[in-house]
């Protein structure tokens, strides 16, 4: 099916399909298509649409969304449960962030443009045939190959009605880490084309690593259910785990501490640590083992992402901070 014909208010009740979703041609002659699952329940109600591998080197989506379609039968079902297990198929294919085609982060070009590169065209249709239509969005995230992060929920939380919605949904997806961002969110993202479009969203991180570790699929798959349940398209109430960090902050990864000189870094914290400004997080050194680079913390908080990989380049992201809900 062409991404562009799909009419999600004409998918038939009581139903459950998998579908490749045609995007655009391929240099060989085929199409870059991305993989479609739904479930339509017998009676009317909520539309929820999950999210995986908007990075390509993030799998605990890849994993989650088939788990969570085997799980969930039509007649169990009020409303519509549709998720794209893989949206950046390019770089998923390439074991890349972004996409080794046009060279865009996928997460950084919502809401796309119907003529553009294969990556705004994937953001394009996603946004338009299916964030559009959604009650609800989740985006199912990870740190990827260099970033580790730990597992959490995230969302922008205004005192509207939009955030009211998010925040609900967080709190019921029932990560241990809740993240939550003052607006404006950020622009490109899946969840700022939701925000956009008046569509209440959050997101996930967890370990990541070129890994989807067992856990973090437990917690997504949960979390998953959780909201359907908070959105009553199931029966039951959320069954959450209890929270045991609230944090506040921009949320922005693209703008945390780097690195001033390549080497090789070492960090001297771990995840979820607290931190003074000014304490030394880490140091790069040479291949003799001499200091290049301190790298210190710019503000008091909470260590919410940590680089993975030691090699580093100048200007590559090492640590982020964030704070403690009311500190």
């Amino acid at each position: 099916m062409r991404f562009q014909e799909l009419d999600i208010s004409q998918l038939p009740r009581a139903s459950k399909t998998s579908a490749w979703l045609n995007v655009g041609s391929r240099a060989d002659g085929g199409n870059w298509r991305l993989p479609f699952l739904y479930v339509v329940g017998a009676t009317p109600g909520s539309t929820l649409l999950v999210l995986g591998a908007v990075h390509g080197d993030e799998y605990e989506g890849v994993e989650t969304i088939p788990e969570v379609f085997h799980r969930i039968a039509p007649e169990m079902l009020r409303g519509t449960l549709l998720m794209v297990p893989i949206c950046n198929v390019p770089a998923y294919e390439a074991v890349l962030r972004s996409s080794p085609i046009d060279g865009l982060n996928l997460a950084r070009v919502f809401p796309g443009h119907p003529n553009g590169t294969i990556t705004q065209r994937i953001a394009y249709w996603i946004t338009q045939k299916l964030i559009k239509p959604a009650d609800f969005v989740i985006d199912l995230h990870s740190g990827g190959v260099t970033a580790e992060i730990p597992l959490l929920i995230g969302f922008t939380h205004s005192h509207d009605a939009l955030g009211r919605r998010s925040r609900a949904g967080a709190l019921a997806f029932g990560a241990p880490v809740v993240w939550e961002h003052p607006p404006p969110m950020p622009p490109g993202r899946s969840l700022s084309a939701a925000t956009d479009l008046g569509v209440p969203a959050i997101y996930t991180e967890a370990a990541g690593g070129g890994y989807a570790y067992p856990a973090d699929v437990s917690c997504f798959t949960a979390g998953v259910i959780n909201v359907m349940k908070h959105l009553d398209m199931l029966d039951g109430h959320p069954e959450p785990q209890p929270i045991t960090h609230h944090l506040s902050g921009d949320g922005d990864m693209d703008s945390v501490i780097s690195t001033p000189a390549a080497g090789y870094f070492r960090s001297e914290v771990n995840l979820l640590d607290d931190v003074n400004t000014g304490q030394r997080l880490g140091t790069v050194r040479d291949p003799f083992g001499e200091v290049l680079a301190e790298i210190t913390s710019e503000s008091a908080g909470v260590v919410i992402m940590l680089r993975r990989v030691h090699r580093v380049h100048v200007g590559d992201n090492l640590a982020h901070v964030t704070r403690r809900l009311g500190g």
